[in-house]
């Protein structure tokens, strides 16, 4: 009975043993479960997103350059030319370059300025002023023109674009004319320094 006692004993003892090293062997791998350090991965994400910045900033710097065209240059030539009316005869040194330039549009599809220019509907009007009326010699005039004696002079041609057809009754110009005053001395004024009448003085 002893001996029974004493080998229960032992079993128990044993079953216990086998009970508390089972334990210590399922614990251990839970504590070798160091796998949360994979959370620090993230942050290379940030690192991505700092080229992006840098990148918008040589967009930034690419637009200064940007204030170089002018527009003075394309004023310039302008600028010059209405300075050469201060050598014209008044009123026509007092008149404005730009209107007349948009003002002899109403004669350009009949008249060229350029020396050597083609005769269109009318005569070439370069070195008009100081000549004959009907002087240009491969141009056909009218008869009214043909007949008609008078010199090329600024207030000339001022009476005649005020009224070409009541200034010399019979001329085939069907222009109507300039009517107002400011537009006639800027458009002689034009073709003044457009037709060498500088030169020719």
């Amino acid at each position: 009975m002893t001996f029974f006692k004493t080998a229960l004993a032992s079993g128990i003892a044993l079953s216990v043993l086998a009970a508390c090293g089972g334990s210590g062997t399922e614990s251990a791998p839970e504590e070798t479960k160091p796998v949360e350090n994979p959370v620090v991965t993230p942050e290379p994400a940030t690192e991505t997103e700092a080229p992006a910045e840098t990148t918008e900033t040589p967009t930034e710097t690419a637009e200064a350059p940007a204030p170089a065209p002018e527009v003075t240059p394309a004023a310039a030539p302008e600028a010059d030319l209405a300075s050469e009316f201060a050598n014209l005869p008044e009123p026509y040194k007092s008149a404005d370059y730009a209107r007349g330039r948009r003002t002899f549009k109403l004669c350009q599809s009949c008249h060229t300025l350029a020396e050597g220019g083609g005769n269109l509907v009318g005569p070439n009007l370069y070195g008009v002023f100081g000549r004959e009326v009907g002087a240009v010699s491969d141009f056909t005039y009218s008869r009214a023109v043909q007949e008609a004696d008078f010199v090329w002079t600024p207030e000339v041609l001022e009476q005649w674009l005020e009224n070409p057809r009541g200034f010399l009754p019979g001329n085939k110009m069907s222009f109507a004319g300039v009517r107002r005053p400011d537009d006639r001395h800027a458009v002689i004024a034009y073709i003044m320094v457009e037709t060498g009448y500088e030169t020719a003085q």
